[in-house]
């Protein structure tokens, strides 16, 4: 593969992929390997170094967690190894000896768990596992960070020369101390330390009295500080063994560095490996953020991706909770070139940079977030033109630096080549930069290139059409709305939707009409024929989503039901074994009680042994040979089925006691009186008395007196006579 263009990864926005990739690092330098981060040269490279970022990834989901890999830099060091007689302080050392330990634990971890870890086993099994250099430090320097005692036998020798010293000092410090105290020369602090060593505090007037060296006043002047004469010797004798003690401590450590020397390309080795395993952990962690995986890489020339999401895009949406609208798009030998047309802010230049991005991201060792069935290949070139590109040092406009673009694609694009032009022939007149535009497009079908461009111009989408190995593709966009659906829709053109966003955006009606008739009749046909198409699109999405979620209810109800069914018919059969084990135990309690009633009256013991042997011997030659454990399981689930037939037993029992109580509180019906000419009677609801003149059929005619009505017998009630 071939070097990627650093205008492709420009107008693809990589950096600030690589960007959010080494905010993930733990370590300096796995930062700035991160940063540098290039598409690979080597196919078999790329294809190791995709595996070992996806095996990281599953190290999440299982329970092999990978050991951090974390170190300090050893750049200080290493400059310091090839200086000749140069010497590593202690703190260079204890970074060695981590690095060496976090190595080492790598290595073993990698060929313990080479099976799950592979790719990333072959990788360490290239560094040398030692414990030389960490046995070798660890004689030396304690984990306090300080040079041993017994380091060499000069140094013990000194340091406990030193510690001799110290307690002759002290001892005859304090008693100079209590001397001079007893004699009232010290003041109340009696004593502190100045330039790390003991003095007395002397009150200033008798400084005199006190035989000595003055190694300073307080700032009023009142005390002086005085070192007792008789600690000098000592002191003189203790700088000595210090001064020694340093000197030995520096042909210790220079002779470590030394040792460390030949061990220059493994420190170096080491530092390459963890940054290595440090980036791909956060290669690893960006794609745990966004779902990513790695697709399946295919020789032949194939992209194939399905639900595939802009990185950039979809993160920032993830983190404002917003949703970010996948693509699915594909590119073969029969299908190389896609024209993807459309309103704008439809989601084209999305869908081309997503193509881009996640082409380039792949091909530099990351996973990307597309559907576990895509497919991808990989070329040597990506050609990009995305943007307004204007360069005003060079006195380019537009238009010359696209031609200026275009004339390099001419160049070197060929059969191994991605191009991805946003507006293609934008920039110029319209029919000229069109047919410009349609003669560049015809020469990279000729050369078998692959790419997507994205356009308004109608005779691009013409020639999409004719070409045998190229189509149009289209952003859908909702004609009522004329809201942007963002998906992606191959086979057939898009309309730009002018006039209808013209109007939506209030311009009136009288200017678009107007516009209308200064273009060609036969483009304002063939747009609305495109947008027509587009509206039958939507009503067929929209049903044949809509069929789908029945179908999907239609399944989840029938699987539903099935589940139900089986649990009923599972109760069925658990209620049926206990009816059947409750009949038997019944049945055998009633041969034990004739049996029982028999020996009652003969006391006869033989017979009643033998009936009862032959009943138990009948029982057993039923049973079966059943197990522990399917003794307790069976146990187990009879009791389940008792409890539960109890529970619906004394369901049954409360309902049939409610209806009872029910029966008895309500009130008794009133008997039906039969009503007849001169009966007294009203309305329920009214307080007028008239008599019954008549009755036809259901209905009475009821006089009150000053009129006569109609009523149904039904609704009169029978007035009483008052005794």
């Amino acid at each position: 593969m071939n070097k990627i263009s650093t205008k492709a990864l420009q107008d693809l926005e990589f950096s600030t992929v690589l960007q959010q990739v080494a905010a993930y690092c733990n370590t300096e330098l796995g930062e700035e390997y991160a940063l540098l981060i290039k598409p690979y040269l080597g196919e078999a490279k790329l294809k190791n170094t995709l595996q070992q970022t996806s095996e990281y990834l599953s190290s999440f989901d299982n329970n092999n967690a990978i050991p951090n890999h974390g170190f300090d830099r050893l750049d200080k060091e290493l400059q310091l190894l090839k200086i000749e007689d140069a010497v590593i302080e202690i703190s260079g050392f204890r970074k060695m000896v981590n690095i060496s330990i976090t190595a080492n634990e790598q290595i073993l971890f990698y060929k313990k768990f080479q099976e799950y870890y592979p790719s990333l086993y072959e990788l360490s099994s290239t560094i040398q596992y030692t414990k030389v250099i960490i046995e070798e430090v660890q004689k030396i320097i304690d984990r306090f960070g300080e040079v041993k005692d017994d380091a060499t036998p000069t140094l013990l020798h000194i340091r406990r020369s030193i510690n001799e010293v110290r307690a002759k000092i002290n001892q005859s410090f304090l008693a100079a101390l209590s001397a001079y105290n007893n004699a009232g020369f010290l003041d109340d602090i009696r004593e502190t330390v100045v330039d790390n060593r003991r003095v007395l505090a002397v009150k200033a007037m008798y400084r005199r009295r006190v035989k000595g060296t003055i190694m300073g006043t307080s700032k009023t002047g009142s005390i002086v500080y005085i070192e007792p004469e008789v600690t000098l010797h000592y002191s003189r004798e203790l700088n000595n063994l210090t001064f020694e003690e340093r000197e030995e401590i520096n042909k210790i450590l220079k002779a470590l560095t030394n040792f460390m020397r030949p061990f220059y390309d493994l420190f170096v080795d080491y530092q390459k490996f963890l940054a290595t395993i440090d980036v791909t952990a956060a290669k690893a962690k960006y794609a745990a953020s966004m779902n990513a995986i790695l697709p399946e890489i295919v020789a032949e020339r194939q992209l194939f991706l399905r639900d595939a999401y802009h990185p950039l895009l979809y993160l920032t949406n993830k983190s404002k909770q917003q949703k970010t609208y996948p693509q699915t798009i594909e590119l073969s030998a029969d299908n190389r070139i896609i024209v993807i047309s459309g309103p704008n802010a439809g989601g084209k230049s999305i869908t081309l940079k997503t193509i881009g991005l996640l082409q380039l991201m792949l091909q530099s060792g990351m996973l990307i977030p597309v559907h576990e069935r895509s497919k991808i290949c990989l070329f040597d070139k990506i050609l990009t033109d995305i943007g307004d590109n204007q360069s005003i040092e060079n006195h380019l406009s537009t238009y010359s630096y696209r031609l200026k673009n275009m004339n390099y694609f001419l160049r070197t694009c060929d059969d191994k080549t991605l191009f991805l032009i946003d507006e293609f022939g934008t920039g110029s007149d319209p029919e000229l930069g069109g047919a410009l535009a349609e003669t560049f497009l015809e020469v990279f079908y000729e050369r078998n290139s692959f790419g997507i461009i994205t356009t308004h111009y109608a005779n691009l989408k013409m020639l999409a059409n004719e070409l045998p190995n190229a189509t149009n593709a289209n952003m859908m966009f909702d004609a009522k709305t004329l809201e942007p659906t963002f998906k992606l829709i191959l086979g057939e053109a898009g309309s730009s939707f002018t006039f209808e966003v013209a109007q939506k955006n209030g311009i009136p009606y009288s200017l678009i009409n107007k516009a209308k008739k200064k273009i060609e009749r036969g483009k304002v046909r063939f747009d609305a024929t495109i947008a027509k198409l587009q509206k039958e699109r939507n009503k067929m999405e929209k049903t044949s989503s809509k069929l789908k979620d029945e179908e999907v209810k239609a399944r989840e109800e029938a699987k539903r039901l099935e589940n139900l069914n089986e649990r009923i018919q599972t109760k069925l059969e658990n209620y049926q074994q206990l009816y059947d084990h409750n009949q038997r135990m019944i049945y055998l309690g009633n041969k034990v009680n004739d049996i029982a009633e028999v020996y009652f009256n003969d006391k006869k013991r033989r017979p009643l042994i033998s009936e009862f042997l032959r009943i138990v011997e009948t029982e057993n030659s039923k049973r079966k040979a059943e197990s522990r454990k399917e003794k307790i399981e069976k146990k187990a689930l009879q009791k389940k089925v008792e409890e539960e037939v109890q529970q619906k037993v004394e369901k049954i029992r409360e309902k049939k006691k409610e209806e009872k109580a029910q029966q008895k509180a309500a009130p008794k019906p009133t008997p039906k009186v039969t009503l007849k000419i001169g009966d007294r009677v009203r309305l329920p609801d009214g307080k007028a008395v008239g008599s019954i003149d008549a009755i036809e059929k259901k209905k009475a005619i009821v006089n009150y007196g000053l009129f006569t009505t109609s009523v149904d017998l039904d609704k009169l009630e029978l007035v009483q006579a008052k005794k």
